[in-house]
């Protein structure tokens, strides 16, 4: 009888627990979770420290299965200053990992209002913007154009000159022309006007960036990783045409080309404003 029941016992024990939609809910929402997070990780440099840690933990286990106390004991402590270590080297990614779940579809449409979205890019803005582009490239002339999107720019028009004028192709190669005042530096773009010149950007310090790029498209890739704003680029080495967005950099554009892209981003934010105006206007209902 004990042999029977402790039998009983053991397969009791080994049984699979009562599962339900919470079970089920939970399950998906850490899977999703972690998912996400080896994505994020996978597009930055903590791929490598990813690595890493997974060679530490194989070689703890070994050092667990064949008793190797000193081993062990190194590993133990180092992993506690090890977490330290990760904070203060990879302070930039886990920021931007903060800031990007800040600016995500979930979080973006319960804070977002009305009053708060964003106007889409009207047709003489793109215009203006690729005129001037076109212009200052045929010539060399170096330009920066920071176009702001949902995440406000504040603290980086902040670092210019205030200027809040309209638009034009004329005013923005007159910006960037050599040797004048406001040329050195970034232009804001905001709600279709020209906001602030000679605003200072972060620099990106990505190792992926090709070494045949200077200080200004680096620029642009920095405000770009800790943002969701467009970025015009103009070389002034080239002449070449560049535009950036969440880090990833298009080169060797021409006006058509870069008309296309701010043409189909402003298509896009019409589209996600009519269904935010939809939404509203169905909860009224």
């Amino acid at each position: 009888m004990d042999v029977i029941s402790e039998a009983l016992d053991k397969i009791g024990y080994l049984s699979l627990p009562h599962i339900g939609i919470r079970d089920i809910i939970d399950i998906l929402v850490v899977a999703f979770f972690i998912y996400k997070v080896l994505m994020w990780i996978k597009d930055t440099r903590t791929w490598a420290l990813l690595k890493g840690v997974v060679i530490i933990i194989v070689v703890a286990v070994v050092a667990f299965v064949f008793q190797l106390h000193t081993v062990s004991w190194i590993i133990s402590n180092a992993i506690t200053l090890g977490a330290i270590a990760v904070l203060v080297l990879f302070q930039p990614e886990l920021r931007r990992a903060l800031e990007q779940i800040g600016r995500g579809n979930l979080l973006g449409s319960i804070l977002s209002t009305e009053e708060g979205m964003i106007e889409g890019l009207l047709d003489e803005t793109v215009e203006a913007i690729v005129k001037a582009s076109v212009q200052m490239g045929k010539v060399k002339t170096g330009a920066l154009i920071v176009i702001e999107q949902e995440t406000k720019l504040g603290d980086v028009e902040r670092t210019g000159i205030p200027i809040d004028a309209v638009v034009s192709s004329q005013l923005l190669i007159n910006i960037f022309e050599k040797n004048t005042p406001l040329h050195d530096g970034a232009v804001i773009i905001s709600h279709n006007r020209v906001s602030a010149a000679t605003c200072f950007l972060p620099l990106s310090d990505s190792l992926e960036i090709s070494k045949d790029l200077g200080t200004r498209h680096r620029a642009a890739i920095g405000v770009s990783e800790v943002t969701d704003a467009l970025v015009v680029v103009v070389s002034e080495e080239t002449g070449h045409i560049s535009f950036v967005k969440n880090g990833k950099i298009r080169r060797g554009l021409d006006g058509e080309g870069l008309r296309r892209i701010l043409g189909s981003s402003k298509r896009r934010k019409k589209h996600e404003r009519k269904m935010m105006l939809w939404k509203g206007k169905q909860k009224n209902e």
